[in-house]
């Protein structure tokens, strides 16, 4: 006799039974059919796939409500607005899910490895649309984020050209607290200048974390201490100023890491940073 079925077995007849609406309502998918590892190794062949350039990658099924229909003359549908805003390891989605109603024009994107948190991301936006689909505004609430799964270590200006975006958020990144994992951390010289790339003049950087000595290490890289020429590309907003952010807010209050930080009673700190203006050329 067949026993129970077992944690896959039930996590594939969970998903099946997403893609039925019952009695004519749409439920937010369940976290629990959709964990996994709380961080995927950046420097492992994950079999990825990516756009060879900005230019090439198709945003088209991402935003459909912000896709123009394609004219006589050209090849394919176009966007009318461009990503500006990028959650790097989004997680469960929590952060872009808060924003979409605060910025409800302005395309968001979340970005994450792992795959089963990817899928559970991708389904509470779906929902999420499903039951917002009839309310009466130019673009229905949620249409204005998605998800991709992606490596931006390794893919990040890949996906976005030069000055492309105006926030850019890193909450609770993974911490590698063994110095020979440092290289494996989101924050580093090399990572901050691309950051800077696709970051347009006075858009911000965003960083959370509930470890104060990744949140110094960060902080160092993007002031210039310890990563050179980054402080020809950054400076620290004062805290002063970020009273007065909603983004700060809701990077601190929204996400899932920072409700378990709260729950826990742990500390979370937080720094932000501002792209400086190109230095002219000598």
């Amino acid at each position: 006799m067949a026993g129970p079925p077992n944690k896959r077995q039930r996590r594939e007849e969970y998903k099946k039974s997403q893609a039925k609406v019952q009695d004519g309502r749409v439920e937010l998918p369940k976290k629990k059919f959709y964990r996994q590892r709380a961080h995927a190794n950046p420097f492992s062949d994950h079999l990825l796939a990516y756009p060879l350039s900005p230019e090439s990658m198709d945003w088209t099924g991402h935003y459909p409500a912000f896709t123009q229909p394609k004219q006589a003359d050209e090849d394919a549908p176009r966007m009318t607005r461009e990503v500006e805003i990028a959650d790097i390891g989004c997680g469960f989605g929590g952060l872009i899910v808060a924003l979409s109603t605060l910025y409800p024009e302005t395309l968001m994107l979340g970005m994450e490895l792992r795959t089963q948190v990817l899928d559970y991301v991708i389904s509470r936006i779906a929902a999420l649309r499903a039951q917002n689909q009839s309310a009466e505004s130019e673009y229905s609430p949620y249409q204005n984020i998605s998800a991709v799964r992606s490596n931006t270590m390794k893919f990040l200006p890949n996906f976005f050209r030069r000055a492309q975006l105006s926030k850019i958020f890193l909450c609770f990144p993974d911490p590698h607290f063994k110095q020979r994992k440092h290289k494996a951390r989101i924050v580093s010289a090399q990572l901050n200048a691309e950051y800077a790339f696709v970051t347009k003049p006075g858009g911000m950087v965003y960083t959370i974390t509930d470890v104060e000595e990744l949140h110094r290490w960060m902080a160092k890289h993007f002031e210039g201490e310890e990563a050179g020429d980054s402080r020809e590309l950054w400076e620290r907003v004062p805290d002063a100023e970020l009273d007065s952010d909603p983004c700060v807010k809701i990077m601190s209050e929204e996400t899932e890491e920072s409700k378990k930080v709260t729950r826990n009673g742990g500390k979370k700190f937080i720094a932000v940073f501002r792209r400086k203006p190109n230095p002219e050329w000598p």
